[in-house]
């Protein structure tokens, strides 16, 4: 199966949380239909990006990285590349490269969606599709300062400033499906 087809039959099956997000839902579907290229950054309408945040083994924590152009704190992730068979593959590659922590555990399935203006090509938008990443007990990041210009961890509860409602509200998501998993485990 192809990246594309991947992307497509994740977000067919994907059950939205509420009304906006099956909004955007089916936009990202609608635009995966128009658009075979839809996977890649080439894609000048706009492309399907994977991001991810990654929370403690305690849940109480999650990895922001300080974006080096936008000078903000963000939630790992980016664009899928060739080697990238799957969504999630792709969300938890760029969940690794960009926290320097190893043997991260995907959650299954997105947790959130968001459509977002980014300056590539000229001027695209970024369809992201957001999961939840849970890192090992007493994981480290590690900065790669061709990634961020810095990187750290955070209480969930006390994000640092200057972020954004796209990476407060992704935050918020996975720290209630860690928590959610966390529960059922008992």
């Amino acid at each position: 199966m192809s990246l594309h087809a991947d992307a497509r039959a994740v977000l067919s099956a994907w059950a939205a949380p509420d009304a906006r997000q099956e909004e955007l839902r089916r936009a990202y579907v609608a635009h995966l239909d128009a658009h075979g290229d839809a996977m890649w950054r080439g894609c000048l309408p706009g492309h399907i990006t994977a991001s991810s945040a990654v929370i403690s083994a305690g849940g109480d924590r999650v990895v922001l990285t300080l974006h080096r152009v936008h000078r903000m704190w963000l939630q790992t992730g980016g664009h899928c590349e060739p080697q990238d068979a799957t969504l999630a593959e792709a969300a938890l590659r760029e969940a690794t490269e960009e926290s320097g922590i190893p043997d991260l555990e995907l959650l299954p399935g997105p947790i959130r969606l968001d459509r977002h203006a980014v300056p590539c090509g000229g001027g695209s938008f970024h369809l992201d599709v957001q999961y939840a990443v849970l890192a090992p007990a007493g994981a480290e990041p590690v900065i790669d300062p061709d990634e961020s210009a810095d990187l750290g961890w955070f209480p969930i509860d006390a994000l640092p400033e200057p972020t954004d409602e796209v990476t407060r509200s992704l935050v918020s998501a996975a720290a209630a499906a860690v928590a959610a998993r966390r529960a059922a485990a008992r």
